[in-house]
């Protein structure tokens, strides 16, 4: 399942990145590592990836700067882990478009599990199914897509399991438990406002496009697609 994968590991800490890279090739994924912000964007412009591992804390480049940079170029999925434990840092990261978070020190099974959760969307390519349609929204699930209308949506990773799993499941109510514990496969400890951010960010990406509501929030619930 994860031939042919390769994640780029952007971390300053030689141990740390080799840590990682040990866990990872274990799965037969690929690796390659880049100690500096602008080392990591050099990689990125020389060869094609599946993933990203990034650190924060980097010399040149901050990890939030490349997030920056990334996204407004590519939609490739990006996994911040990072020392920074605080809520803020978490939220900020992921509204400027990173698809997970893992606090260091982090357990090799929780790094396999959630890099497989994002290595699952580029897996789905070999698979060949319709699309979804709801108002004026289409799946594309083809070409791992949303569109409202005739306008392309630029989602994550994150956003586009998200949508999809609202899509295929229209008017029905999810809550944040039942929706990280089906795209993340983890255990939900109910303190997580990755939902929330996730959901956030697909509503104005939808609202750039559209005045109508799309999703909605069921106070005491969670969120539905209408």
């Amino acid at each position: 399942m994860n031939e042919n994968k390769r994640i780029l590991l952007i971390e300053d800490d030689p141990e740390i990145s080799k840590l990682l890279s040990v866990i990872l090739t274990t799965e037969s994924i690929e690796t390659i590592s880049a100690y500096s912000g602008t080392e990591g964007l050099l990689q990125l412009q020389a060869a094609r990836f599946d993933l990203i591992i990034l650190d924060l804390m980097l010399p040149g480049k901050s990890g939030e700067e490349l997030i920056e940079e990334i996204r407004a170029e590519s939609s490739i999925p990006i996994i911040v882990i990072s020392a920074k434990v605080d809520i803020e840092d978490k939220v900020n990261v992921l509204k400027m478009g990173a698809d997970d978070y893992i606090t260091k020190p982090f357990h090799p099974q929780e790094v396999l599990a959630r890099v497989e959760v994002q290595l699952r969307k580029s897996n789905l390519h070999q698979l060949a199914t319709t699309n979804i349609v709801w108002r004026e929204l289409t799946l594309h699930t083809d070409k791992l897509a949303v569109s409202l209308g005739e306008q392309e949506l630029q989602l994550t990773n994150a956003e586009f399991d998200i949508l999809s799993l609202f899509m295929k499941n229209p008017e029905r109510a999810f809550s944040k438990k039942s929706i990280y514990e089906e795209i993340w496969k983890g255990t939900y400890f109910g303190d997580d406002n990755t939902i929330s951010v996730h959901v956030s960010n697909i509503r104005k990406k939808l609202a750039e496009h559209t005045s109508d509501e799309y999703i909605q929030t069921i106070w005491g619930i969670g969120f539905m697609l209408v």
